[in-house]
């Protein structure tokens, strides 16, 4: 059969290029074919900032590699990325979701970058993102926002709102985004992909804007777990110019985290469902999540787990004692911006130049230019502490390999209902594994009867990226829940 770019994945795209069916430059050109049509033009998702003016001849060097060579240069041969633009790249302006900065073209790549071209990727594409990555939605002053590809008239999440979109609809074969709180996640969730943070540290992030610095983030976001292994292969391991990835080194981090994938690995695992972290069954829209959350419960006894209900001991208690954004934020923004402008955050708010329904920017700015000035600051940090030593005893008490609940407790927003909500109050779970510093994937969990997606967050002990892996695999080869969008596919 004829090579298929939707649902494509790498080993698909691999196994074509190797049969001689598929070349790196066609491929790129069929995802820019993709970009016009379905993001420029048809259902306008508006996820791709830009496109790099290289990516067709990085493809070409590719194609000749493989010919001369008979073998690929390496995991990612000629696999078109699409990176969330507060990740710095060379050869495409990177905006951090800005208009402020809008024009600036960094002198160098972030360490992610460098990786994933060593490995053979073509960065194909940059993009969207609300404002230095402030917000669950995708407002930007620069792109405005972003669709869900799902329901044209609903919110993809964020803040890697762009690459949830993109990857989403086909118009990339894999992506990159980041996650403080839940970055990553609530767009995968909201856009039925893959979604993967891990400890912080494990992935090197500079060249990567932060919110908060020890609790940020970089992953991939993909429509496997198996790409997702794929790619975070390529992207984790220490790096002298991040002092954080000494979490690397922690971790005892295996040579490959794919090869650890087992499609049998939720026979015998042990998982606690977070009841506590499910909405109120009487509100319509966590009531939806929560039926398919229940099924996806189902699902995983009958591929031959345990799924045991379980609380986390004051959560939402833990979850504001924990959270640095308010304190933080700006001087991290603030620290960032001093070696590549002259602008501050401060400067850019005074100026007007953010997008007026950024309410986490205007909290922040109420916040300290220095996060020492703030009585509570030191607390935070012994409470992170406690919530994290809280989890795992949770664990630990119920002999659980993971912890298990809905990644949002809520489908996604319209576009006027997100409006009901400000971003320290949103409904997001993803939250848990951010404050307690522990790995999560989310995965397709399924669709509510209004065919909105829902995703299933695994979290495991910190440093254990291994665990989420394998269960999260083990999940999606059970359930398969994940499809195209049909705006996207009509495109």
């Amino acid at each position: 059969m004829a090579f298929q770019i939707d649902e494509a994945t790498i080993d698909g795209i691999h196994a074509a290029m190797r049969a001689g069916e598929l070349t790196s430059r066609a491929l790129v050109d069929a995802y820019l074919d993709r970009i016009e049509a379905v993001d420029r033009a048809g259902p306008r998702l508006n996820g791709v900032l830009g496109v790099s003016e290289v990516a067709r001849a990085r493809a070409d060097e590719l194609d000749a590699a493989l010919a001369r060579d008979g073998e690929l240069t390496g995991p990612l041969h000629g696999i078109p990325v699409l990176v969330k633009d507060c990740v710095e790249t060379s050869d495409i302006p990177t905006t951090f979701g800005s208009a402020a900065i809008e024009g600036y073209t960094p002198e160098r790549d972030a360490v992610i970058v460098r990786k994933l071209r060593d490995a053979g990727a073509v960065i194909l594409a940059k993009t969207t993102l609300p404002d230095f990555a402030t917000s669950w939605f995708s407002y930007s002053s620069l792109s405005e926002e972003t669709k869900n590809p799902y329901a044209l008239d609903h919110d993809p999440g964020g803040s890697s709102a762009g690459t949830g979109s993109a990857v989403a609809a086909n118009l990339g074969a894999v992506g990159i985004g980041t996650d403080c709180g839940g970055s990553i996640r609530v767009p995968g969730s909201f856009c039925n992909l893959v979604g993967v943070r891990s400890t912080p540290g494990v992935v090197p992030r500079t060249g990567s804007s932060y919110l908060v610095i020890f609790q940020d983030t970089i992953g991939p976001m993909t429509r496997t777990v198996a790409d997702a292994a794929t790619v975070f292969d390529v992207l984790a391991g220490y790096d002298e110019s991040d002092p954080y990835t000494a979490a690397y080194v922690i971790a005892r981090a295996p040579r490959s985290y794919r090869a650890l994938l087992d499609e049998g690995a939720l026979r015998g695992a042990r998982l606690g469902l977070v009841t506590n972290a499910m909405g109120a069954d009487d509100d319509a829209a966590a009531a939806a999540v929560n039926e398919v959350v229940r099924a996806a419960v189902e699902a995983i006894r009958g591929a031959g787990g345990d799924v045991v209900e379980v609380e986390i001991p004051n959560l939402m208690h833990h979850i504001e004692a924990t959270s640095q954004y308010v304190a933080r934020t700006k001087h991290d923004i603030n620290e960032f911006l001093s070696t590549r402008t002259d602008l501050t955050l401060n400067e850019i708010v005074g100026r007007g130049q953010y997008h007026p329904a950024l309410d986490l920017i205007d909290a922040v700015m109420a916040g300290p230019d220095d996060p020492e000035d703030d009585p509570d600051y030191f607390r935070r940090i012994n409470a992170r502490e406690e919530f994290a030593r809280e989890t795992v005893n949770v664990m630990a008490r119920n002999e659980l390999t993971a912890l298990i609940y809905p990644s949002v407790q809520v489908p996604p927003p319209s576009m006027t209902g997100r409006k009901d909500w400000t971003t320290l109050t949103f409904p997001t779970n993803t939250l848990i594994a951010s404050q307690t510093w522990s790995p999560a994937i989310t995965v397709p969990a399924g669709f509510t009867r209004d065919g909105l997606p829902v995703g299933l967050e695994f979290v495991a002990a910190p440093y254990d990226e291994a665990t989420v892996f394998r269960l999260g695999y083990a999940f999606e080869q059970a359930t398969g829940h994940r499809r195209a969008p049909e705006p996207a596919a009509a495109g």
